[in-house]
């Protein structure tokens, strides 16, 4: 619609809107408190009437043009005839073919019939056709052409996809996976806690006092007790002033980046970061400078550069990187943020209730935690739930409450889930030296006998004063993706399920078995994996060479 259609149409609105005294049926039924002015739903008739739908609003777009020709001054009444006139030459020059500028989209006109007042959209496609070309790309033709597709269809018909694999029992350091006891190396279950019975009693009275779920957001009515006892608890123990829930882990991190940076500030971020930093990065519109895993050099070139870009500058790491299991060295990252003025966020999804005196991650375990401005961590591996935090300052905090959409716009969630995450995290508090031990433990006996094997596994990261610490994950390195998918299968029908990791998981040529210990592994388990590792060695060697 050019300029002139659209002051012609104008003009047409304003004849309609002095054209009665009291406009026909159809249209009248709009205007608010109901028909005939009157109030259809008690003393708040406008407010209600606003928002009550009749069937007048489904008649037709003439029909709503009329609706905002009555909510001005009624003026003096014309003849009926004169208003028919009106609105017919306003639709007809609505009838023109054209993309809308403000939208770009196409603006369909079925005519009126007129043997009896109802629309025809017999031609909708043919004024579609008449639009201009046709879009010949498909969206979903990606579904159809992916560079995977081959594969995948390859690895099930050789019952050799290594994921959504069925769990069929409890989690636990033994659990059922189609229909066959299997020792569990590829859960985040860190602590064991899933079947703890007090976890198990925490979720039970959240679900009798709260029900279900809360159906709504945090914002507006998704706000319980338990959210606030959590958020107050989780910032005492993390040593911070403010902590925030979010519904998942992932909502946490792209809800706090995207909400923390915005289009002209710089975040850096180690090439090893979980998909959650990289999306909220990409969401936030800010420039985007990644350095290579743990490469402090590379971090401080991109700290250099991004000191003239202009904007505020935030660095994100993982405490723990949940691949590889390695620990990010915080000691020189906080030295460099502190050197060039950077703000520092550090993802303890894999550190929180698995390293430190407290158990509160990386940052407890290496000393540094009040120069790290935010913390993130999750409830899905520790804690024995769903969900995830940020910890921080309490302006900060404040500030992601009224302004992460991911926040605002996500339904809270489930009480059990706070609960279960509430109990957790006081068990933590009390237990957690002893538990951490056990699980650390493990790990090392783990870690040890693999590397007894003669299996290339993931080193434990060195301190800064000296030692090494092992996380609750102990990556075996395989190589191709092919050979760690047949390894993975050769262990999974030996009875023992691993977590595979492919590119682009992992670099090109870094595919590895993710195996991952908890608290409640006895050595038996740990004995059993070992010889079925042992037994896939002896029977298949090609898939641990090369």
């Amino acid at each position: 619609m050019n300029v002139d259609q659209e002051g012609a149409a104008r003009d047409d609105v304003a004849v309609a809107a002095t054209a009665a005294e009291r406009p026909p049926a159809a249209i009248r039924g709009h205007r608010l408190g109901g028909a005939d002015g009157g109030d259809r739903h008690g003393a708040g008739g406008q407010a209600a009437g606003r928002h009550h739908c009749h069937r007048a609003d489904l008649a037709a777009p003439g029909d709503q043009i009329g609706r905002r020709a009555t909510l001005g001054k009624r003026p003096d009444a014309l003849p009926a005839g004169l208003l028919v006139a009106a609105v017919e030459r306003l639709l007809d020059r609505l009838r023109v073919n054209h993309l809308s500028r403000a939208h770009r989209w196409p603006v369909y006109a079925p005519r009126r019939r007129r043997d009896g007042g109802k629309w025809d959209t017999a031609g909708m496609s043919e004024q579609l056709s008449a639009q201009g070309p046709r879009i010949e790309s498909d969206v979903f033709a990606k579904a159809r052409n992916h560079d995977r597709r081959e594969i995948l269809e390859l690895a099930e018909k050789a019952d050799m996809m290594p994921y959504f694999r069925l769990l069929t029992s409890a989690a636990g350091p033994v659990v059922e996976m189609e229909g066959r006891e299997t020792i569990m190396l590829g859960s985040n279950n860190y602590l064991g806690l899933t079947g703890d019975p007090r976890v198990k009693a925490a979720a039970r009275d959240a679900l009798d006092t709260y029900g279900t779920a809360l159906t709504g957001s945090r914002l507006l009515n998704g706000t319980i007790p338990l959210h606030l006892e959590l958020e107050e608890e989780l910032a005492d123990w993390m040593g911070t002033e403010a902590a925030l829930v979010f519904t998942t882990g992932y909502q946490a991190n792209v809800g706090c980046i995207g909400t923390i940076l915005q289009p002209g500030d710089t975040v850096i971020c180690d090439s090893g970061d979980h998909a959650s930093i990289l999306d909220g990065c990409r969401l936030s519109g800010a420039k985007l400078r990644p350095f290579r895993h743990n490469r402090m050099d590379k971090l401080e070139r991109m700290l250099e550069r991004a000191a003239g870009d202009g904007g505020g500058v935030l660095v994100v790491v993982d405490g723990v990187f949940s691949m590889e299991g390695d620990i990010c060295p915080l000691t020189e990252v906080v030295a460099l943020c502190e050197r060039y003025g950077a703000r520092l966020m550090v993802d303890e999804a894999h550190g929180v209730g698995a390293l430190g005196a407290r158990g509160a991650g990386a940052s407890e375990l290496l000393g540094v935690e009040e120069s790290v401005d935010l913390r993130m961590g999750t409830f899905s591996k520790s804690f024995a739930s769903c969900g995830g935090f940020i910890a921080g300052p309490a302006e900060v905090i404040d500030y992601l409450r009224i302004a992460a959409r991911s926040f605002l716009f996500s339904a809270a969630a489930v009480p059990a889930a706070v609960g279960a995450a509430l109990g957790a995290l006081r068990i933590i508090r009390e237990e957690g030296p002893e538990l951490i031990g056990r699980l650390l433990d493990n790990a090392a006996y783990l870690h040890a006998g693999l590397t007894g094997l003669g299996l290339r596994v993931v080193a434990p990261t060195m301190l800064p004063g000296g030692g090494e610490a092992l996380t609750p994950i102990v990556p075996v390195i395989v190589g191709e993706d092919v050979r760690a998918a047949m390894l993975w299968k050769a262990l999974y029908e030996d009875g023992l399920y691993t977590n595979v990791a492919l590119h682009p998981a992992v670099p090109p040529a870094g595919a590895l078995l993710r195996t991952s210990l908890m608290a409640t592994h006895e050595r038996e388990h740990l004995d059993r994996a070992l010889a079925s590792f042992e037994r896939v060695i002896d029977h298949s060697p090609e898939l641990f060479t090369g």
